[in-house]
């Protein structure tokens, strides 16, 4: 990872993701014609970022699945119920990164196991390193972005309704939206100072 106002040396430690500069989002196909959008409101990450070795680096993410948020609350109130996400049951979604690849011109792939109603599936993320910053407290900051399309049916998500003009009311397919901001944990900033 190369930044030309923060030197790569700095850039090596533990990172824990800001919620309030983050999205963790998605989009959906509604009724075959239009996209929903919604986020997660509620979340925690930690990241350790190797700036010499980037395939040594790391993520999770815990997400509280009954933060869903796509604006309408009777929609949400139906994606927190089992025939979605199911968040009384499993209130977690859960990400652990496997193994980190550079692509080439800051983009990177971090592959990991995503966890959502306690079924796991493998898969891989494609991300474009924003760059790093201090912000005007003096944290060192690094942006991400990245996106995948996951499949519902392989977390065991399944419901739907049958559209009169054929098709049916939800895509299977669910695009995965990220846009990461991430902190220097204090310790990490003292010892590289």
């Amino acid at each position: 990872m190369t930044d030309s106002a923060i030197p790569q040396s700095e850039l090596t430690g533990s990172y824990t993701i800001d919620p309030a500069h983050t999205r963790i989002g998605f989009s959906a196909r509604h009724a075959m014609i239009t996209k929903v959008r919604g986020s997660f409101n509620e979340f925690e990450g930690k990241a350790h970022v190797d700036g010499d070795d980037p395939s040594r680096s790391r993520a999770n993410v815990t997400i509280k699945a009954a933060s869903i948020d796509t604006r309408n609350e009777q929609r949400d109130g139906h994606l927190r119920t089992n025939d979605f996400l199911d968040a009384p049951a499993y209130p977690d979604l859960t990400f652990v990164s496997t193994a980190v690849e550079p692509l080439g011109n800051d983009k990177y792939r971090l592959t990991g196991d995503l966890t959502i109603k306690d079924v796991t599936r493998r898969l891989s993320i494609d991300f474009d390193y924003l760059g790093a910053a201090r912000d005007p407290f003096g944290n060192l900051r690094v942006g991400f972005e990245g996106s995948v399309p996951i499949h519902r049916k392989d977390f065991g998500i399944t419901w739907n309704a049958p559209l009169e003009t054929g098709g049916v009311l939800v895509s299977d397919k669910i695009t995965i939206e990220l846009e990461v901001s991430a902190i220097k944990d204090t310790e990490d900033e003292a010892a590289s100072a």
